[in-house]
């Protein structure tokens, strides 16, 4: 029954990510730069998402648990600031549809790898033959999308 609530859910935050792409690359033209305009994006995420821990927490976040953290798992944050900068100077270049295939493509080559060695915590998702085909399709399909 969960399933049925978080299928839409993910669908949404789908959708959202194409449209971020779209928005920030205007963005970018009307600040003049694909770094200030990630910044921006960035700084509008962080106040949206500390307003968001206050309520849904009670609280403010704690300073020590924030920066006690093993340095590697602060590379979720240059890791994203990447994503949004490639998305702004990909989408202008190659259109939405192939930006976010190619993107789709590469995440789907890394998310079986993740989940295939356990990675990062994650429980282990063999590399069956099936979610292999999967990931095959997925990638004709961008190719598709790419090409026509």
């Amino acid at each position: 029954m969960i399933w049925l609530l978080l299928v839409p859910v993910a669908l949404v935050a789908g959708m959202a990510v194409p449209t971020q792409f779209a928005i920030n690359t205007q963005l970018r033209q009307l600040v003049g730069g694909t770094v200030v305009a990630a910044a921006l994006s960035f700084l509008v995420g962080t106040v949206i998402l500390f307003a968001a821990a206050v309520v849904v927490n009670r609280s403010v976040p704690e300073i020590g648990s924030m920066i006690s953290a093993p340095p590697w798992m602060y590379l979720g944050g240059l890791l994203g600031a990447f994503y949004i900068c490639a998305s702004i100077v990909l989408t202008p270049r190659l259109g939405v549809a192939t930006t976010i295939g190619l993107i789709l493509t590469g995440q789907v080559i890394a998310s079986m790898a993740i989940d295939h060695f356990g990675l990062f915590g994650v429980s282990v998702q063999p590399a069956s033959i099936p979610r292999l085909m999967g990931a095959i399709l997925v990638i004709v399909g961008v190719a598709i999308v790419q090409r026509f």
